[in-house]
């Protein structure tokens, strides 16, 4: 009962209003402090589900998430985040649930889909947990597979300048240049039968990579920060 009520506890009118409260400070500080610039707007859906998935290499990339759409967006969040009740009430509050890391989680699958049907945009990092360096890590098929199912479109985000303005173990932010790059959607459809071919998923998942990948090396450009791959 307490992971229903987590989960459905970003859909009441409180949650909304603390999200808009949430996001118009997040944007006030990454214009201000970081000098975010979000490039490619116009190919975020004005209406409807959508599933975005940005490249991920820094805990402030989830609230940069946020500042790409005035949009309210749905995140899945690491299940020990709600370990900390005031810290697990203020996610919850903000749309965010819980999924075990490391686990299919099939429960959490389940869970991204009834977003995304319901008509609201989801944020999904398809390489899974923070990563780190120039090449975008393998991804994961459930970005593919979920937005398949829903029948939405996915969104890739190049960000670029995020492992700067926090780096893996730090607690500070620093004031330096981030750029997010919006790609234009990746259409995902299952066939006619409503079937969901596995050579789709993989074939999808495979073409978001390719296009992370061009979106990160141009943001990073961008941001000061050039992707540098050193050959062995």
């Amino acid at each position: 009962m307490a992971e229903v009520d987590t989960f459905m506890a970003g859909n009441s009118r409180i949650s909304r209003i603390f999200y808009t409260l949430f996001r118009s400070l997040v944007v006030a500080i990454c214009v201000g402090y970081t000098r975010t610039k979000v490039i490619g707007k116009h190919n975020i859906p004005k209406s409807g589900a959508f599933l975005l998935a940005p490249i991920h290499r820094s805990n402030i990339d989830t609230p940069l998430a946020a500042a790409v759409t005035a949009r309210r967006m749905r995140f899945m969040g690491k299940d020990s985040i709600w370990k900390i009740k005031p810290i697990g009430w203020i996610v919850s509050s903000l749309g965010a649930f819980p999924v075990t890391r490391g686990s299919a989680d099939r429960e959490a699958l389940k869970r991204c889909i009834s977003v995304l049907e319901a008509g609201e945009p989801l944020v999904l990092f398809p390489e899974g947990t923070r990563q780190s360096g120039p090449v975008v890590q393998p991804l994961f098929d459930g970005a593919a597979y979920v937005a398949v199912k829903a029948g939405v479109p996915i969104i890739p985000v190049g960000i670029g300048g995020s492992e700067g303005v926090m780096p893996k173990g730090s607690k500070m932010i620093y004031p330096r240049k981030c750029v997010l790059i919006i790609g234009e959607p990746i259409v995902a459809i299952a066939d006619e039968s409503g079937r969901i071919p596995r050579s789709a998923v993989k074939d999808i998942t495979q073409q978001l990579s390719i296009d992370l990948q061009r979106l990160f090396d141009e943001a990073q450009q961008l941001a000061g920060t050039p992707n540098v791959v050193i050959e062995q």
